[in-house]
């Protein structure tokens, strides 16, 4: 198929790669254009603007930061609308209020352009090895067209509901993976406080029921004090920024992501947006040292 890609991050590149990889004809657009210069030395088409990238594409997915980005790619004078013919598709992977992908969904089926809000869960590593949980909401005929391109993307595709019901899935597996960060920075702290190995403690945990993916993953950033590498705060704090607007809205309780997000706001207050989300345990840290 030919494919268009915008956002080429850590996560974008990997997954643009892939595509190329499967055969496919990608083109790329980014803000800067220097991001693009290794997928382009490997194949991959330059288009000037969005709207040229989604003139010569069948389908485009984008994979940025935040509800804005998407919807700036999307109503710009130069955007994504003004580019797309009527049966084309526009696969958002990135992590997005819901409203935002429903008003979206809704502008394009003005012009027949299909939409599918495709959230992901595996961050840098899943998307390296093309093993992605993928959260779909929109149509299922539409899934069902662009299905073979996901899967060489993700290994799990889950089809959500209508429009804006990928974007719910995504907002509840942050609230979880998060809160079990937080809960594994807690017990780490804890075990600190007593003076026992904390290295210990967490391989002693990995072999019982407390035993996750996050207490592997994020305890081992902990025990070590590695915070450089892995999926910057800044992101799991705007993702719960989405989820507690949502619990607003819907007058939906959250008593334990709200005090997650207090802590992410704490460590952002403390300069660690750019960290791992693991820092959260710098927090519990300070808090006790105060």
């Amino acid at each position: 198929m030919k494919i268009g890609f915008i956002g080429l991050g850590d996560m974008g590149q990997s997954m643009a790669r892939h595509l190329m990889q499967a055969g496919h004809d990608l083109a790329v657009w980014a803000r800067r254009e220097a991001s693009a210069e290794a997928l382009r030395g490997e194949g991959a088409t330059w288009c000037a603007s969005p709207a040229e990238l989604a003139a010569r594409s069948e389908v485009v997915i984008t994979m940025v930061t935040a509800s804005a980005d998407v919807e700036a790619l999307v109503l710009r004078d130069d955007g994504l609308l003004a580019g797309f013919a009527a049966g084309a598709v526009h696969v958002d992977m990135s992590t997005i209020a819901p409203g935002t992908a429903r008003q979206l969904a809704a502008r394009y089926a003005e012009r027949r352009v299909g939409w599918l809000d495709a959230p992901v869960s595996g961050g840098p590593a899943g998307a390296r090895e093309a093993t992605l949980a993928i959260m779909v909401g929109g149509d299922a005929a539409i899934l069902a067209r662009v299905r073979p391109v996901l899967e060489v993307l993700g290994k799990r595709i889950v089809h959500i509901g209508a429009a804006g019901a990928g974007q719910v899935a995504k907002a509840c597996n942050q609230m979880i993976m998060v809160a079990a960060i937080e809960a594994a920075a807690e017990a780490m702290s804890l075990a600190a406080a007593n003076g026992v190995d904390v290295a210990k403690v967490r391989a002693a945990l990995l072999g019982g029921s407390a035993g996750s993916r996050v207490l592997e993953v994020m305890g081992e950033r902990m025990v070590s004090r590695n915070f450089d590498k892995g999926v910057d705060a800044r992101l799991h704090h705007k993702d719960f920024a989405i989820l507690m607007a949502e619990a607003h809205a819907l007058g939906a309780p959250l008593p334990v992501a709200a005090v997650v997000w207090q802590q992410l706001n704490a460590l952002m207050a403390r300069g660690g947006a750019r960290q791992d989300t693991a820092a959260l345990l710098t927090v519990l840290e300070a808090m006790r040292t105060a």
